[in-house]
């Protein structure tokens, strides 16, 4: 979460937000979380799990400048 933060910092471009999946039950079954950390990029899960800064960057930042 905290690359997802400094990434919403640096750009306007970009939200961040951190969802517990144990509160927010529903929310949770809507993005099919079963893995955690899930990225969610325009509402649709991209990736489960940790990936190095650049891949996480470049599949982030890849739609805001299309």
């Amino acid at each position: 979460m905290l690359l997802a933060y400094k990434t919403a910092l640096a750009s306007p471009r970009v939200r961040a937000a951190g969802i517990e999946a144990t509160e927010f039950p529903q929310l949770a079954d809507s993005m099919d979380v079963w893995a955690v950390p899930r990225i969610v990029v325009n509402g649709v899960p991209q990736w489960d799990g940790a990936v190095p800064e650049r891949v996480f960057l470049d599949r982030v930042l890849a739609p805001a400048f299309e």
